[in-house]
This record gives structure tokens, sequence and C-alpha cells, in this order.
């Protein structure tokens, strides 16, 4: 994979900054007795304190946070600025893109709700892969503040958004209203016969059953998100600390596919609830959903 990656470059190249990353790393320093290259990395799961705005406290995730809308809103308004009907490089990716997800959510529930529902799914999708994206710039890791008396970075002034649990708690929460509100929308005071039922004992039950299998979805995806970005980022610190050189790359790499996978997981999760909040159970289902 990493020879894929860089075919320029001669394998005995290649080969001696992996041999030159193993024995700076630490477990090369382990075998020779020596000290590792990279001092030993600390993980701080609560987001770090970067500066104060009156009484608002500005945080290196929020700060990430802010930063990937601001590229995502700098990448799509100068890539659809001038729009042609030949477009060029930047406008045929945007394209690419938005017809790809277009594609993968009218697939799931056809043209009626794929119009409606794509503007808010594509932008979760869009949001959290480049979070997860830009977090594996060399910016992130390496630039920040130290603190009275030390001689490394203490304070990072970036971190991946995704590590703070703030910001998957808040996308849970837009999924979940997104696909409440579009149920009701859909089937009125109908969609509320799903949770509460009143002809017996059992049905009240299963009514009971849908309103925490409904809560539920806030906390699996708030943790679904969390646990990956956070898994993600301790694997390249660790195997940066362990190797150094060129072994790394293979985990960014994987990282990238990563992003991707999760911010698709979690818009197609939220499509799918959002098709089933949507869909009447009943015989009138085909009529009255039909493309």
């Amino acid at each position: 994979m990493i020879r894929a990656l860089l075919p320029k470059l001669p394998i005995a190249l290649v080969a001696g900054l992996a041999v030159a990353g193993l024995a700076l790393g630490a477990i090369g320093a382990a075998l020779l007795g020596n000290e590792p290259f990279i001092r030993v990395p600390e993980v701080h799961l609560a987001p770090q304190e970067v500066f104060t705005i009156g009484g608002f406290t500005v945080t290196n995730t929020l700060l990430s946070a802010w930063l990937t809308t601001v590229v995502v809103l700098l990448i799509f308004g100068l890539g659809s600025r001038k729009a042609a009907l030949v477009p060029g490089r930047m406008q045929g990716a945007i394209e690419m893109l938005f017809e790809a997800l277009y594609g993968f959510i009218k697939g799931v529930v056809g043209e009626r709700y794929g119009r409606a529902f794509f503007p808010i799914l594509a932008t979760m999708f869009i949001f959290v892969a480049f979070n997860a994206w830009m977090a594996l710039l060399p910016i992130y890791p390496t630039v920040g503040f130290k603190a009275d008396g030390a001689d490394y970075v203490t304070t990072h002034l970036l971190r991946s958004a995704g590590t703070d649990i703030n910001l998957p708690l808040a996308l849970a929460i837009i999924s979940f209203v997104f696909v409440e509100v579009w149920g009701f929308k859909a089937q009125r005071f109908g969609y509320l016969k799903e949770f509460f039922r009143f002809r017996n004992p059992i049905d009240f039950f299963v009514g009971v059953l849908e309103i925490v299998s409904h809560l539920i979805r806030l906390v699996s995806f708030t943790f679904r998100l969390f646990g990956n970005m956070v898994a993600g980022e301790i694997i390249l610190v660790m195997i940066t600390f362990l190797l150094v050189f060129m072994a790394p790359i293979a985990f960014y790499l994987l990282e990238i596919l990563v992003g991707g996978v999760q911010a698709l997981i979690f818009m197609g999760l939220t499509l799918v609830f959002a098709f089933m909040a949507v869909a009447p159970h009943g015989a009138d289902h085909e009529e009255t959903h039909a493309p």
C-alpha cells in the first residue's frame, strides 16, 4: 500500500526509512537501550481550553469544528461560484460527490423523500467526513501551547471535533429530531400510534419499547462516532510513537477510509430510521408512498 502511494521513491529509500523508523521508535529504543525519538504521548479525552471570549470558553475541538465549517463552505462555495455547463475539476468533483450521495439516498427512499432528505443527510456526511480527514493534517498534533516549564506542547491548538463527545451528541440530537419531525410530518398524529398503544397491556408494553428504542438511538449514534474517532486518534499517536516513519502512513490511509465510512454509516442509519418513520405500517403503504 505504501509502495503504491509513493511509486517514485526507490525501494532502498523506503526500506531505509522503515528501518530508521523502527530504530528511532519506542520498539527500537527498547531493543537498543536508547531513548525513543518521540516522547511518550499523552491522551486527553476532555477538550482543552484555547482561549475565552468574555465568559465563553473556546476549546481546541470547538475551534476544529469551526475550521471544518469554514473549509467546507470555502470548498463548496468556490466550486459552485462559477458553475459551467462543462464543469472544471473542482465543480466536477463536487457534482460527483453530490450525485453519489443523492443516488445512495434515492436508492433507499425513492425520489419523493430523496429530494426532501438530501440536504440534511448530505450535510451530515460532508461535515463528519471532512472533520475526520482534516484531523489527519500535521498541524493538528504539532501546533499548540506549552505550559510553564514544559518543553513540549501540552495544549494543542486543534483537535478533531469528533473526539469531543459533545459533537457526536449534537449530531445524534440533530439526527433524532430530523427523524421524528419527518415521521410526524408524514403521518401526522398517526405517527404517535407507534408509541401510545392502549388496546391491551402487551400493546402498551410494545409502545414503551418503541419509545425506548428511539431514545437509545441517541446513545448509540453518539458513542459509535465518538468511539471510532477517539480510537483512530489513539492508534495514530501510538503507531507514530512506536515506529515513527513509514508504518504510520498505512494507518493514515486507513483513517481516511474510516472517516468516510463513519460518515456514511451515520448518514445511512439516519436515512433508514427516517424512512421507517415516514413509511406507514398498513395496507395503504404502496398507494400513499409510491414514488
